[in-house]
């Protein structure tokens, strides 16, 4: 009985290091989006000239996930290949033909498509002279009155949106923060009036973050609402110059070009002084792309006859026009020139009013 329980011990023992020896690491399989992409340059690199898909072939029909995904990769490789192999061959002909080469074409974006609108002014046009002439903004632009602006934000103000209302001061000149106490605007405006200011600047906020801002102009109007995003500090912004100086600075406006965004262009320009001081050396720019309004502030330098360097300042933010009314500020009975209505612009993406 020893013998036989001592020859089943060394069977089991043995079997035990037969299984031992036999487990083997399994291979990892490459499931990782560089394995696939590495395998399919290897392919390609095989049959460069040739394409591996038939002309109706689909990746949807493919019921395998990874086999699909794979599939998927290697034809967007394929594709872009495909792509490249003719822009090197028209640069191939372009430099062959030298200056005799045809214009490069243009890229299709949505702004060069964009949908034309009636009311696009030409800035040469004798009604619209006319009409500057005689708007809300003449006094301002033939010198007769000097822009001194009142800033102010909704009641109980967070930091944020303080710190934002004293950095907006060293932007625009003859700018003063008040603030607000409760009173209502309508009761706000008659003592500005009585001042001598000729705008009424108003920062809302939600959540501690600003993301309205009313700009009235005085003592006739208008009033724009405008929505305020993305606002970044002087202190959360990287390669920040230094502080800026007390010149009055230059005011750049670009792509104002409808009856609704020239009358906006105006509203910001005469938030300035008339008279730039080019000493300075400051630009506040307001640029309009797809009706959203991009503000910078920056100061800028020449480095020789055809280099300038630029440096930003701070703050920075975007506005989204809400509304643009007559007259001064009253939200029960006041009189709209235009109103943003969503359901008008989604219907075409390339429909812009400014």
């Amino acid at each position: 009985m020893d013998v036989v329980e001592e020859h089943g011990l060394q069977d089991k023992s043995a079997k035990k290091k037969n299984k031992k020896q036999k487990k083997q690491p399994k291979p990892q399989l490459k499931t990782s989006r560089e394995s696939m992409v590495k395998e399919t340059e290897i392919e390609h690199v095989d049959a460069p000239g040739e394409s591996a898909f038939p002309p109706q072939f689909s990746v949807s029909e493919i019921k395998n996930k990874q086999r699909r995904h794979l599939m998927f990769m290697k034809l967007k490789l394929e594709k872009r290949k495909q792509k490249m192999a003719i822009k090197k061959k028209k640069k191939k002909e372009r430099d062959a033909l030298g200056d005799k080469a045809p214009p490069k074409e243009l890229p299709k974006t949505i702004e060069n498509q964009r949908v034309h609108d009636e009311t696009t002014v030409n800035p040469e046009d004798e009604e619209v002279a006319f009409d500057e002439g005689t708007d809300e903004f003449s006094a301002y632009f033939n010198r007769l009155i000097n822009p001194k602006v009142l800033i102010t934000t909704s009641d109980r103000p967070r930091g944020r949106t303080v710190k934002f209302c004293r950095q907006l001061t060293t932007v625009i000149p003859d700018a003063h923060v008040y603030y607000r106490r409760g009173l209502a605007l309508k009761k706000i405006i008659p003592q500005c009036v009585a001042r001598g200011f000729t705008y009424l600047m108003v920062i809302n906020e939600d959540r501690k973050v600003p993301n309205g801002l009313v700009l009235c102009h005085l003592p006739d109007g208008p009033t724009a609402h405008f929505k305020v995003s993305n606002v970044r500090l002087r202190k959360e912004m990287k390669r920040i110059g230094k502080d800026p100086t007390e010149h009055s600075p230059e005011v750049i406006l670009n792509n104002f070009t409808t009856r609704l965004g020239h009358s906006i262009g105006r509203l910001f320009a005469a938030l300035f002084p008339h008279d730039p001081q080019f000493v300075g050396r400051q630009v506040a720019t307001f640029h309009n792309q797809r009706d959203f309004i991009f503000f910078r502030f920056h100061r800028y330098i020449f480095k020789n006859e055809k280099r300038v360097g630029i440096q930003e300042l701070g703050p920075r933010f975007t506005l989204k026009l809400r509304s643009l009314q007559k007259g001064t500020f009253d939200s029960k009975f006041g009189e709209y020139e235009w109103i943003l209505k969503r359901h008008e612009n989604d219907v075409c993406r390339r429909r812009f009013n400014l």
